[in-house]
């Protein structure tokens, strides 16, 4: 009886290698080794140039992206462009961010004439402005698909120079080339909890 049965698994093995074979390849194929992992969370606390704490932005991450929870004080009234920075670092000074976060090689801004009707668009680091009241305080929830707190794909946050988030003096136009956004008037340099 023995036998028969290790006949009947071996002719099953080409079946179960087609199988598996096949579970792999649908998996590559729809993106599924860079499915977010949802419940990931990261923060920031920010600091003004005098390196007074002056808020903090929290990060948590969904099955269709990543929240991000802003809250602010100590900013001059209006708006003010809000950018997560391609480097993990604010000293010696905010410069230290690097550039936008721009994992795909995108041209800046929201509305970029050549995205009429395209979904691409914007580095992954371009959130919206944050706007201040009279008062200096500035609350803000934004969600994104542009970045993801999972370690390995190319939009981590968690690459291995890490990522800051920025708070600029003057409001992004959201248009084709970088807008002058004016100093960084606050940094945060983005850590799992």
């Amino acid at each position: 009886m023995s036998g028969r049965v290790g006949l009947v698994l071996l002719s099953l093995l080409p079946i179960v290698i087609v199988l598996v074979a096949g579970v792999v390849l649908l998996i590559l194929r729809s993106g599924g080794g860079d499915e977010p992992t949802p419940g990931l969370t990261a923060e920031a606390v920010l600091v003004s140039p005098e390196g007074e704490a002056v808020g903090a932005v929290r990060f948590r991450q969904t099955a269709a992206g990543v929240l991000v929870l802003a809250q602010v004080n100590g900013l001059a009234p209006g708006g003010h462009a809000f950018i997560i920075h391609e480097v993990g670092a604010c000293t010696p000074d905010f410069a230290a961010a690097g550039d936008h976060f721009d994992p795909t090689g995108a041209d800046h801004g929201f509305i970029h004439e050549a995205w009429q009707g395209d979904d691409s668009g914007g580095h992954g680091g371009d959130l919206p402005n944050i706007y201040a009241a009279s008062d200096g305080s500035a609350r803000a929830d934004f969600f994104t698909d542009g970045v993801t707190l999972d370690s390995g794909p190319r939009h981590s946050l968690f690459d291995e120079d890490g990522s800051a988030i920025i708070v600029h003096e003057r409001p992004d136009t959201y248009g084709e080339g970088e807008a002058d956004t004016g100093a960084r008037v606050a940094c945060g340099v983005i850590r799992r909890p």
